[in-house]
């Protein structure tokens, strides 16, 4: 009685641990209805259900298996491969859970923050130009022009001139950077005389980079195509030179080896004949030191006794 209640006890402390410590599964639901609906029945009788036909069911929703959408967040800040401020962005669930939500980087898109954003995005483009706010590309162009430097080539006729037209071109040709000629200042136009010069572009009318230029002598691009071939051609004939003679060492380094082995076997060949030898002689000696006992026992003289009848 006693052992069965002690038993029992430990049953269920041992059930009620394993539920303390048991995970709650992922709640899912499932909307499912019947194929063939059922005909209505009278008032207080059950309704009468086919044993088959009524037993089939079609899906509705499932949320366990429905495809994953992304979450939509309108950003507050600058996010680098996002967006910048006020920008509505679409990104999994768990980034904008674990990362832009609690870090404040980004809001719900309700109707009341959709409305402030849009607000702040007008005031900033129709108010004062020191209280507006750089966008992100804006921001990413300011840095890249900064550590940039435009080098353009004279043309050789006299009548050259550098212009804000021409410098733009340039941009575009050289740097990639579409510049408006309203967005570009220089120190004095037009630029006829070579050396280096400056110039200042302002980037969505907000910030100003300054960058150098320079205008350089006209250089035929067949003669600098002849001149980065040649330099191609010497460091393809340095490369090969130093291919050969790293072969060529290679090379009289295993003759090296070859001749240290010869030596090291001609040494063992020599001291396996001396021994050889030694072993001969001592064998020798041994054989002619028998012969000689033997024949001296053959030769030896006759006793005096007489014989024995």
């Amino acid at each position: 009685m006693w052992s069965s209640g002690r038993r029992v006890l430990r049953d269920l402390l041992s059930q009620a641990a394993v539920r303390s410590l048991s995970l709650t599964p992922a709640q899912n639901t499932v909307v499912v209805e019947r194929w063939w609906q059922v005909p209505l029945s009278k008032v207080g009788s059950p309704p009468r259900l086919h044993p088959r036909r009524h037993k089939i069911y079609k899906l509705v929703e499932d949320t366990k298996n429905a495809p994953k959408t992304k979450m939509e967040l309108i950003l507050t800040q600058t996010v680098p491969k996002l967006g910048g401020r006020g920008d509505t962005v679409f990104v999994k669930k768990s980034v904008g859970r674990n990362k832009l939500l609690p870090q404040g980087l980004a809001v719900y898109p309700s109707p009341e923050n959709k409305e402030m954003f849009a607000e702040e995005l007008r005031l900033l483009r129709e108010g004062r130009p020191e209280d507006r706010l750089q966008t992100r590309t804006g921001q990413l162009t300011v840095e890249f022009l900064k550590r940039s430097k435009l080098k353009i080539n004279k043309m050789p006729s006299e009548e050259f001139q550098l212009t804000k037209e021409i410098i733009c071109r340039q941009f575009l040709k050289k740097l990639g950077v579409v510049v408006p000629p309203h967005a570009l200042s220089l120190p004095f136009e037009p630029i006829k005389d070579l050396g280096d010069y400056w110039c200042d572009i302002t980037v969505n009318g907000i910030s100003t980079v300054r960058i150098p230029m320079s205008l350089v002598p006209y250089e035929d691009p067949s003669a600098s195509y002849q001149r980065q071939l040649k330099r191609q051609k010497q460091q393809q004939a340095a490369a090969d030179i130093s291919e050969a003679a790293d072969e060529d060492e290679a090379v009289v380094k295993a003759v090296s080896d070859a001749a240290v082995e010869a030596e090291a076997g001609k040494d063992s060949v020599s001291q396996v004949s001396a021994a050889s030898a030694s072993a001969g002689g001592s064998a020798a000696e041994e054989t002619t030191a028998s012969a000689t006992q033997t024949n001296q026992d053959t030769t030896a003289p006759p006793s005096d006794r007489p014989k024995k009848d």
